[in-house]
């Protein structure tokens, strides 16, 4: 049997245990431990909630409305930090084999949204040949709406400036700001049925939990699993 996400994303953090500097771990552990304290989980969306309209930047050019999303059933937005995040690259591989096969055969599209630009968001998506959509949230309008971002503190800023650029650099956004690992499921209802926000990023929901609560949905709303 593979292992879950979180086993590999666990993988990630011993490894960096591993072979990290002292300093460097204590900056990374310490900002996720600071999002876990200090997490405003009120803010964060939830199941019950609307949805309003909204557009995504997908990868491939054009747009993806939400109308367009639920226009056969429901949708599975995923969200991530950017293209070059080392969890990420655990994470929504693991969506692309776990989630993607089970959504598609039920006519459910699954989304990986970040705020990075989409000229750059194409590096995810061909490092790991996705057949999931990829797409852009600019400058963070739905993860601000959802209540899903964050900003770096201070010693991350250094860090990330220590590097060579600062994290808006790399998104492109031009901002320190990011979203938390964050999934949710949105009926044709427009109404959010399952949403799991992590302020820590080595946590992320697992495939399961995400196909039970589409079977649900399409179970309350009488519809089928429609094959793609």
């Amino acid at each position: 049997m593979s292992e879950s996400l979180n086993q590999q994303l666990a993988e990630l953090h011993a490894e960096r245990v591993r072979t990290w500097a002292p300093e460097a771990l204590k900056i990374n552990v310490d900002q996720r431990l600071h999002l876990v304290d200090q997490a405003r989980t009120l803010d964060f969306v939830k199941a019950g909630d609307s949805v309003e309209p909204f557009e995504l930047l997908p990868v491939e050019g054009g747009t993806l409305t939400l109308q367009q999303l639920l226009a056969n059933g429901p949708a599975v937005l995923v969200f991530f930090r950017f293209a070059g995040c080392p969890a990420c690259n655990i994470a929504i591989p693991s969506y692309e084999r776990t989630l993607q096969p089970a959504l598609r055969e039920r006519g459910v599209p699954l989304v990986a949204v970040s705020p990075q630009v989409p000229e750059r968001l194409v590096e995810i998506r061909d490092k790991h040949a996705l057949t999931l959509q990829v797409a852009s949230d600019k400058d963070n309008t739905l993860g601000r709406r959802l209540g899903i971002l964050y900003s770096f503190d201070e010693a991350s800023r250094q860090a990330s400036l220590a590097k060579g650029s600062g994290i808006g650099e790399v998104t492109g956004t031009g901002t320190w700001e990011l979203p938390q690992p964050a999934v949710v499921v949105i009926g044709t209802d427009r109404r959010v049925h399952f949403a799991e926000v992590s302020p820590d990023w080595l946590v992320r929901t697992e495939a399961q939990p995400i196909i039970d609560a589409v079977d649900a949905l399409l179970a309350s709303t009488g519809q089928q699993a429609r094959r793609a």
